[in-house]
């Protein structure tokens, strides 16, 4: 690692401290503007909300206390690595968290990765072969992608691979009293409750992903040092592979960090139309049981995750285009 790079990534670590500290403000700030506690939803299930036993539970959960106090404290738990506890599920949160962060993280990265994988081919066959039928026929799948609903090709799905046809489970991870995961058999079990969730993820980024790469190649195919090449006798597939495709790489790596934050958004509705035991689902039930506390570590928790992983992509960034390392250092 040269200096200008160690240079980079450490200034990048510094100005992550005012962007954790923002958005552990912000969160909390908006958690508490938001209606009612959980007092309220305890008192509504117990059908007793006299104003003596309101009083009683806000003291008890300690909501009576003020903003400023409660952020405080908060901030001091936060340096004890402490999210503090879910008394909904009368576990910690941290806990919590670290059953559920598996199966999204299993969600993000495969989504991800068919979307970058699947995405950045069509787009070279379609930059390779413009105003081809084949062309035509990817710019029709990416525009299909652009204008469906997530969540309505995630209805489709079901109907039609587990409604009609019963080829995949529509929901869960797993299946009840199905193997273990950690056998063979609970692997395939697995691998067959993801496929609709993460094709229903990924259909919208591959579209995303087939744009940018085909109007990057389409770029890069003008430059010089491609006529160059061809000039040296060099096969299309090869100046395709080797010279157009490794420069227009470097926006597809932006586009990565760029759509990691709604990517774990969408992964939400994801994970609550598949019953997918991940983050999103477990925020989703918080809402409700206006679980302060878990909300505020599951945001804090996908906040940080998401801004770790633009800071992979710009380190990425930065070793694949060393200028970018000199310019900022």
């Amino acid at each position: 690692m040269n200096s200008s790079l160690f240079t980079y990534i450490a200034r990048r670590l510094l100005q992550l401290v005012p962007i954790v500290f923002l958005i552990i403000l912000v969160t909390f700030t908006l958690l508490r503007l938001a209606p009612g506690d959980l007092a309220d939803v305890i008192a509504g299930e117990s059908g007793s909300a006299t104003p003596e036993y309101m009083a009683q539970l806000r003291s008890q959960f300690n909501l009576d206390l003020p903003a400023t106090t409660v952020f405080y404290n908060y901030l001091g738990n936060l340096l004890h690595f402490d999210l503090g506890f879910s008394f909904r599920h009368g576990m910690a949160v941290a806990d919590l968290i670290v059953d559920r962060v598996g199966p999204t993280l299993l969600l993000m990265l495969t989504s991800i990765t068919l979307a970058t994988v699947i995405g950045v081919t069509l787009g070279v066959l379609s930059a390779r072969y413009r105003g081809s039928l084949l062309d035509e026929a990817i710019s029709t799948i990416s525009t299909l992608g652009f204008a469906t609903p997530v969540f309505w090709v995630g209805l489709v799905l079901i109907v039609v691979f587990s409604v009609n046809l019963r080829w995949l489970p529509s929901s869960g991870m797993t299946s009840i009293g199905g193997p273990p995961i950690t056998s063979w058999a609970g692997i395939i079990e697995l691998l067959r409750h993801l496929i609709l969730p993460a094709s229903t993820l990924a259909f919208f980024y591959l579209s995303i992903y087939v744009r940018v790469t085909r109007s990057a190649m389409l770029e890069v195919y003008g430059l010089d040092f491609v006529r160059t090449a061809r000039a040296k006798g060099l096969s299309e597939s090869r100046v395709a592979i080797r010279h157009v495709l490794r420069n227009a790489l470097l926006p597809v790596v932006t586009l990565t960090g760029l759509q990691l934050a709604s990517l774990l958004g969408g992964s939400i509705v994801i994970e609550t139309i598949f019953a997918w035991p991940g983050l999103g689902r477990l925020a989703y039930d918080a809402v409700f049981n206006r679980d302060i506390n878990l909300l505020m570590g599951v945001f804090l928790f996908s906040s940080l995750l998401v801004v770790f992983m633009n800071l992979f992509v710009d380190i990425l960034y930065a070793i694949l285009d060393p200028r970018i390392a000199g310019r900022r250092s």
